[in-house]
């Protein structure tokens, strides 16, 4: 059968998209192609997934009719892994409001639309390790408490997550979301470290670091990412014994909490080119630490993250190099 991918153009879902493809699956994507960050980046993207097994549609998911219309032509679809979303923490404090129609509307549309949908197998979402919020005991584990965001962006990741509950406990829609641990790699987003780090320093310009550097992240591989994205879709989630939801939450993540100027370091060994740092306080709506427990996700999806910086952060430079030399 068929698998929607939303967020299709994104950095994630491309990712999705491709390994789904590389499998036999046929894929329908979506996106809008929003101008958040550089829209000939996402068009490149959608270009790797020349494959006849690929349609994409240019859609809004908080245009209800779009995303009904797009389904209505593509009757095959029998799973959803929903990755679209307005991304970042800063920009949230910028423009709540694309976080509210993305985020809230959108992901609402989704929920709608496979409450509709007569055999829908399985419906996997994107959350974010945002939703620890503050908390202080690591790793964050799933268990934890995360009804104190930080940020206008974790808040709408933990209502997706709220929101998909009710759906599944409501209406059986078996779903599972997914809290992504702060991805990088080739085709990664501009707005994220590595590729901020990567461009300052190659231009010679100072980098920002927040909190006079005292951050650490669990940076995970999009490899490992997309390996976990893949088993969780494989994995239709039981009723709970509890709650008789068929609803799971895992984190993915590389289980590892990287010094952040350990991260840069890596960086500029892979450039052969020493970074300017530019020492900041911390940013509003920003943690200090970061670090998945993911002795669920292992379990129940065999999940196994591989890839440490030290072999990621040279391929996603060498992806770098490469896009930027070609795209001049």
């Amino acid at each position: 059968m068929t698998v929607l991918v939303t967020g299709a153009a994104g950095f994630i879902g491309s990712h999705v998209a491709r390994a789904l493809l590389a499998r036999g699956e046929r894929v329908v994507g979506l996106d809008n192609l929003s101008d958040y960050y550089d829209v000939a980046l996402k068009e490149a993207r959608l270009e790797t997934l020349d494959d006849p097994g690929f349609t994409f549609h240019r859609a809004d998911l908080a245009d209800r009719d779009a995303l009904d219309a797009v389904l209505a032509a593509a009757s095959e679809i029998d799973r959803i892994v929903h990755l679209a979303a307005q991304a970042g923490v800063r920009y949230s404090l910028i423009n709540p409001a694309a976080y509210v129609q993305t985020n809230l509307v959108g992901h609402c549309n989704v929920l709608e639309a496979a409450r509709h949908r007569d055999g829908l197998r399985h419906l996997v979402y994107a959350s974010s390790s945002s939703v620890y919020g503050g908390n202080t005991k690591l790793p964050f584990a799933v268990e934890d408490r995360v009804d104190r965001p930080i940020s206008l962006y974790a808040a709408t990741k933990k209502a997706d997550e709220l929101l998909s509950f009710a759906y599944s406990h409501m209406y059986g829609i078996p779903a599972t979301g997914l809290r992504f641990f702060t991805v990088y790699g080739p085709w990664g987003r501009p707005d994220m470290s590595a590729y901020i780090f990567t461009r300052k320093i190659l231009a010679g310009e100072p980098i920002p670091v927040f909190n006079h550097g005292d951050m650490a992240r669990d940076f995970t591989y999009i490899d490992d990412i997309v390996a976990g994205v893949l088993a969780a879709l494989d994995r239709v989630p039981e009723p709970d014994p509890e709650s008789g939801a068929p609803h799971r939450v895992y984190n993915l993540g590389n289980h590892r909490s990287e010094r952040l100027m350990d991260f840069i370091a890596t960086i500029e060994d892979a450039l052969g080119v020493k970074a300017e740092i530019d020492l900041q306080p911390m940013q509003p709506g920003d943690v200090q630490s970061t670090y998945a427990d993911i002795d669920a996700s292992r379990h129940d999806l065999g999940f196994e993250p591989k890839t440490t910086i030290a072999e990621g952060i040279p391929k996603f430079v060498a992806w770098y190099r490469q896009y930027h030399t070609q795209n001049r």
